[in-house]
């Protein structure tokens, strides 16, 4: 066998052009099929972690009260029991974050803009400032207790600068209209895809514009040292919390219905007395991320499966051109004692090696692309941040889709190369030596 492997080398080095235009064409398909795979894999991580900054926690908790004319009020009034059952569980916490958050319209000099405004204690918050790119202002013009930052698109269409002040006209929790006044403390930059969702103030101003009483406040999160334990976390904490709070289950019947809709219906549906607790991730809130993941990883095996058929078309005529110029010197060996097998082989050591070099190339080519790619810094004002990791792309490649990759394009190779490789070692020796070339 080590002969025949030296032979098939030899072979391949004889017809340099021909054998880098296969491994080239190889070498293109695993460069495009590594690449969305790559991406895919960092997707969901980075999704995760900018919106676990945006939200202020990886696992959440609500109050919900339904009256008797069956509203529903979301707030929490005394989260003593909620605290003291987190402290005692060993969670790997990193700390707790509270806040209240409402849809208004801003006014200012005759001009209105519908906005989601989210208060946040930023003497408790400082990781979140660290994340915003100010352009104009600064965080230490939060102290004023009305003070408010909006990102550069909502400002600029406003025509607002800093320390103007604008109207603020919203609803309080229990559905009565309010009317407020901010001034502006800072200028962000729109961070992409989620540009203009929402804006930041004081919690303690926010919670007084919802006419909510001290000490209550919309939702409360949980911001953890890493991402990897949070659905074991949540479930730790739910089981800790069944008994002492009433809860919302964590289970949706319906798989076809996305978390957000089932969450909505469940509170419309049930009845209950008093405040019931909602728990939930951030994973739950962000499942069909994944779910487009596994789109992203079947649509790369597709691209792969249709690019490979294409090159195995490729590789079985080329194979049988080799087979036509190579009759007198298949008859050659046959008559020097090879068999049938070890012509096969000899075909298909070929094409493994082939397909081997262009896996090789195309594996390099798109390791180099991922690494030139991570390099260039986006900004924090492209219309993809919420995909990138602190403005840069990042490229996560699994092993086992490395190797099944490989396994693909071996496969796929040795199978286009079979029906030429058959028919050489089915050649009758005579017949061979006689053929003219």
């Amino acid at each position: 066998m080590i002969q025949e492997i030296n032979i098939a080398l030899r072979n391949l080095n004889r017809q340099k052009k021909r054998s880098f235009l296969l491994a080239g064409a190889i070498a293109f398909g695993i460069m495009i099929v590594t690449l969305i795979n790559g991406f895919s894999g960092s997707f969901v991580e980075n999704v995760n972690e900018n919106f676990s900054h945006l939200m202020a926690g990886h696992i959440f908790i609500e109050g919900v009260e339904k009256t008797t004319t069956g509203r529903n009020y979301y707030f929490i009034s005394d989260d003593k029991i909620l605290i003291d059952t987190i402290e005692s569980l060993d969670l790997p916490l990193q700390f707790i974050t509270k806040r209240s958050e409402f849809s208004g319209n801003l006014v200012y000099n005759g001009k209105t803009l519908q906005q989601n405004i989210v208060g946040a204690d930023w003497s408790k918050e400082n990781y979140f400032s660290e994340r915003m790119m100010i352009l104009d202002g600064s965080f230490d013009n939060m102290s004023e207790p009305q003070a408010i930052i909006l990102s550069k698109e909502v400002a600029d269409r406003l025509s607002l600068g800093i320390g103007d002040r604008m109207l603020v006209r919203m609803k309080t929790y229990t559905g009565q209209q309010n009317l407020g006044e901010f001034v502006l403390a800072a200028i962000i930059a729109d961070p992409g895809l989620i540009g203009s969702m929402s804006a930041y103030a004081n919690l303690d101003y926010v919670n007084q514009l919802l006419n909510l009483q001290t000490g209550e406040y919309k939702i409360m999160g949980l911001y953890l040292s890493s991402m990897k334990p949070i659905d074991t976390a949540a479930d730790t904490l739910y089981k800790a919390l069944e008994g002492k709070v009433q809860l919302f289950t964590r289970d949706s019947d319906d798989e076809e219905t996305n978390f957000v809709e089932a969450m909505m219906q469940q509170g419309k549906e049930e009845e209950w007395e008093g405040l019931r607790y909602r728990l939930y991730t951030l994973n739950d809130i962000l499942s069909e991320v994944q779910d487009l993941v596994n789109v992203l990883d079947t649509a790369s095996l597709v691209i792969l499966l249709v690019l490979f058929v294409i090159i195995m078309v490729g590789i079985t005529n080329t194979f049988r051109m080799v087979m036509l110029e190579r009759v007198r010197e298949i008859g050659t060996i046959r008559a020097l004692g090879v068999q049938k097998k070890g012509v096969l082989r000899l075909f298909l050591f070929e094409a493994l090696f082939v397909g081997l070099l262009g896996f090789t190339a195309g594996l390099a080519s798109a390791g180099i692309i991922m690494a030139v790619l991570h390099q260039i810094n986006w900004g924090m004002d492209t219309p993809i941040f919420i995909l990138l990791k602190n403005g840069h792309m990042t490229f996560k490649l699994l092993p086992w889709q490395v190797i099944m990759n490989l396994l693909v394009v071996t496969a796929l190779t040795l199978l286009a190369a079979w029906s030429p490789a058959r028919k050489a070692a089915n050649l009758e020796p005579a017949h061979a030596l006689r053929v003219q070339n």
